[in-house]
């Protein structure tokens, strides 16, 4: 069986990862992997749908046992990938899309290098502005020290396998799933096994 590919998304808080991942989601054969949060939940979240929401006390457990994929510390609140549920799912073959912070994407990298890292950018600071004050979840300071977090960010961006500019969505969705198509083309461990099916039949 093909090992699944792990694709991630990351960039500024306000960029529109989340939404690009649900179509995404609602469009390919592809998983979505939910995260574990110290964070409250915000609006209409649910507990194991859009987050695992957890104390403190309950992530540091997770971080003792060697639980997640990646972790990190995000605006005074802690993120996490359960490690288990996304190589079982990799195994089997099916393809699963994380949405984390850079922090994470990087390790995810170290610990899974045939991750494929996709960078996503508001076409504009003025832009990803408007969408944070939209959202109504941060004060104007807040919204300060996210703009200059994401000029801090955009500087990574040649860590990243791909970058997509989120100023039409339905174009980003499409960038995204032709990146997704690529992928699956590409020459890498899994051609062995096309390789092995032609020779059998000789």
């Amino acid at each position: 069986m093909e090992q699944g590919k792990l694709f991630v998304l990351s960039g500024p808080s306000g960029a529109g990862k989340g939404t690009i991942c649900k179509e995404i989601v609602r469009r390919e054969k592809i998983g979505l992997s939910v995260s574990m949060t110290t964070r409250a939940p915000r609006g209409e979240e649910k507990h194991g749908k859009s987050y695992y929401f957890v104390s403190e006390e309950e992530f540091q457990k997770n971080i003792d046992e060697g639980g997640f994929l990646e972790y990190a510390k995000i605006y005074g609140h802690s993120y996490g990938t359960p490690k288990k549920l996304v190589l079982g799912q990799l195994s089997k073959g099916k393809d699963i899309i994380l949405e984390i912070e850079m922090q994470g994407a990087f390790q995810v990298k170290n610990v899974y290098p045939e991750g494929i890292l996709i960078f996503v950018l508001p076409p504009s600071l003025a832009e990803l502005r408007k969408r944070l004050i939209a959202r109504g979840t941060e004060d104007e300071e807040d919204i300060l020290i996210r703009q200059q977090a994401t000029l801090n960010e955009i500087a990574l961006i040649h860590d990243y396998d791909y970058y997509v500019i989120n100023d039409e969505l339905e174009q980003a969705v499409d960038k995204v799933r032709s990146i997704i198509k690529a992928e699956h083309s590409k020459v890498d461990k899994n051609v062995d096994r096309l390789i092995r099916k032609y020779e059998e039949e000789l």
